[in-house]
């Protein structure tokens, strides 16, 4: 019997006298976290030493904190009127202080990037596993309560933006006869999600309606796209095939790539100026076409660069949930809504019977052919065809994650669109074997021409990816489904793997090469390379003898680097001696890639933020000057001419501006430096 309540601490309670022992629960990763009942029970056991609460889960998020004074003072206001309500997590606020209690651990699969380096509790912690493993995983470190945050509408229940792993992880402890506590909670806020994700109550043990549930989404902003995003996105476009399938993540490269088709669509002369400019002429084997046929999502994030895709009409390509239909769609024998001879071609291909059996009524209804209760008299009554194809999405995704009023548009989607984004299980988004849902067949049918896109740290010469972790060992995120996306562009025959970099890093170590010569952690092996993009150029690897990868790689390399890994491959053998890299390749520099550019985001077709930013204009302008002094504080060629300017006076600054970062009362020599050095850079 479901047990519904409007109050968390008694679903704490109703928890505890049903697991008498250990509790290993399960979260999901991103938003889908009921932090509310998290936190109540992570206060519960903590109180309790001698129960025990393990949390198995990924991609905690909390509310950004600055990293100094200026940097809090900025960041105050922005995440009241971001984050508003949101609550942090218990757990992650312990991580990150005092350390978590001796009676509760966590173990993550998923880190946020870069978060919790140094951080012994959490590294320790941390399971390196595929994303489509995770259930696997769970289940053998003892997994017996599953808690979520769901949406509601009409007295359903929606798993909203996580039904990843919560689905299978259901029903494998089902099959397997093993006790799973399952606890819902309604968060108000979450979009209503249909198909697979859509519930009933009954489904779950406990189902929490307390306002706290209801709080704000964790919504990060859009990130600025930089010249290196940009035209890493512009060459990822042309390699992305009109009637394919499309795989991308979150942040600014994947910004980059969504808003690059869009100007491929829309702006087509100016992005083949673009194109020519970045390639050197050399646009052999690059798709620069419009878009005729639209393109299929299937990826396991859908995020907010999907949704632009599909509002300007370029994910329009529906993949049917049957083998039949799939096939006739491949064959341009479908329209875009049913028609009477629909029914036809069924039954010419044998899919039903005439007349309809029951059976035959019951598919041909799923699909919408047929309109609920309808029976059509003979082949050609198209009175009782449907309005709209049914199970037929244009767009798969196992989570999701975006700005504010990405969450919006899902919310104020209407019904057939709804309808055509699927949310659903990991297992189904990054593996190609069957399922009771689609076999492999139908799988390999739909993801036709698949350019399946993901963003990597380090690439040796030699092709070996490292994309989560350091060469000490220490994780930066995880490998996430990456694995699952190479594994699967080598199984499909006409997909191809993108991994995408900046081909330059800089922190407070200087300026280092993305392209090594060899790394220690290794994330995806040599032997599986396919295609790499740096903002420099697109380099075809798979195939290739080890020194033409080492070539074509040091082709993307920025040319600062490019002479001393030349060197280095010759060294090792693996380059002849008196290789030269081609002039054209040698003027690979940020400066460069500026001047191509510039005309194009001069005309506002490379903007920093595309789709949007929550930041007003004066905040940019903070921000930027922010980045600047942060930057040139880790190089100090940049801060000593910055101090020496600051030192022959002060630079007129808004008064909002400086009251924004507590610098309009300033006292004594740090403050009124930090003044200074602030007027300076704005």
């Amino acid at each position: 019997m479901t047990k519904k309540t409007q109050s968390i601490e008694a679903a704490v309670e109703a928890v505890l006298q049903a697991i008498p022992g250990d509790l290993v629960m399960a979260i999901p990763l991103g938003i889908g976290k009921p932090n509310a009942f998290v936190n109540a029970l992570y206060r519960r056991i903590a109180a309790e030493p001698s129960r025990r609460l393990a949390i198995f889960t990924a991609l905690s998020l909390e509310k950004p904190v600055g990293h100094s004074e200026l940097e809090e003072h900025f960041l105050a206001p922005l995440r009241e009127r971001v984050f508003a309500d949101y609550p942090d997590l218990d757990y992650v606020k312990a991580l990150r202080g005092p350390g978590l209690p001796p009676n509760i651990a966590v173990h993550e699969f998923f880190m946020k990037t870069g978060d919790y380096l140094g951080n012994d509790a959490a590294q320790q912690g941390f399971v390196c596993t595929n994303y489509s493993f995770v259930v696997r995983d769970m289940m053998a470190q003892g997994v017996n309560l599953i808690a979520q945050a769901v949406a509601e509408r009409d007295g359903l229940l929606s798993l909203s933006s996580n039904p990843d792993l919560t689905l299978d992880l259901i029903e494998r402890m089902g099959a397997a006869g093993r006790p799973l506590m399952t606890v819902a909670a309604i968060n108000r806020q979450l979009p209503f999600m249909v198909g697979e994700a859509a519930l009933a109550p009954e489904r779950f043990d406990i189902v929490i309606d307390e306002p706290a549930c209801s709080h704000t989404l964790f919504a990060p902003p859009n990130a600025a796209i930089g010249w290196a995003d940009h035209a890493i996105g512009l060459h990822a476009s042309s390699l992305v095939v009109d009637g394919g399938t499309l795989q991308i993540g979150i942040g600014s490269l994947g910004d980059a790539i969504a808003n690059a088709l869009i100007v491929r669509d829309r702006h087509n002369e100016s992005y083949r100026r673009m194109l020519t400019g970045l390639a050197g002429g050399d646009l052999q084997g690059r798709e620069l076409e419009p878009f005729a046929q639209g393109l299929y999502g299937c990826s396991e994030m859908f995020v907010n660069g999907f949704m632009r895709l599909i509002d300007a009409g370029i994910v329009r390509r529906r993949v049917f949930m049957d083998a039949t239909l799939q096939s006739l769609s491949d064959q341009g024998r479908l329209g875009p809504r049913p028609g009477a001879n629909v029914l036809r071609l069924l039954l010419e291909r044998g899919r039903i019977a005439w007349p309809l059996r029951e059976d035959d009524i019951a598919y041909l209804e799923r699909f919408g052919v047929l309109r609920v209760g309808a029976r059509p008299t003979t082949l050609d009554d198209d009175s009782a065809i449907g309005e709209r194809w049914r199970e037929a999405p244009l767009m798969h995704g196992g989570f999701f994650l975006g700005p504010g009023d990405f969450y919006q548009r899902l919310r104020d989607l209407r019904e057939p669109l709804r309808e055509q984004i699927s949310m659903t299980r990991i297992s189904f988004v990054n593996e190609l074997w069957g399922d009771r849902f689609a076999d492999e067949s139908l799988k390999r049918a739909q993801r036709r021409q698949a350019r399946l896109m993901n963003t990597t740290m380090k690439m040796t010469l030699l092709g070996a990816a490292s994309s989560d972790g350091l060469a000490s060992g220490q994780m930066v995120s995880g490998v996430g489904g990456q694995y699952n996306f190479v594994a699967m562009a080598h199984a499909l025959p006409d997909a191809r793997l993108v991994l995408l970099m900046r081909a330059t890093h800089d922190n407070a170590h200087g300026l280092t090469s993305s392209i090594v010569w060899d790394y220690a952690n290794c994330t995806i092996p040599r032997h599986l390379r396919d295609l790499v993009i740096t903002e420099y150029g697109v380099a075809d690897l798979r195939g290739q003898t080890d020194a033409e990868v080492v070539k074509r790689l040091l082709n993307v390399t920025d040319s600062r680097f490019q002479e001393s890994l030349r060197e280095q491959a010759v060294a090792h053998g693996k380059l002849e001696p008196d290789y030269r890299i081609p002039e054209r390749f040698r003027s690979n520099s940020p400066e460069m890639l500026r001047e191509q550019l510039r005309p194009w985001r001069n005309a506002g077709l490379l903007a920093d933020f595309p789709f949007g930013t929550d930041l007003d204009e004066d905040e940019l302008k903070i921000v930027r000057a922010l980045k600047k002094l942060k930057h040139a504080s880790a190089h100090p060629a940049e801060l000593l001419p910055m101090v020496f300017q600051s030192l022959t006076g002060e630079r007129p600054v808004p008064e909002a501006y400086l009251e924004r970062l507590g610098l309009d009362q300033a006292q004594g020599f740090k403050q009124l430096f930090l003044r200074r050095l602030f007027s300076v850079n704005l």
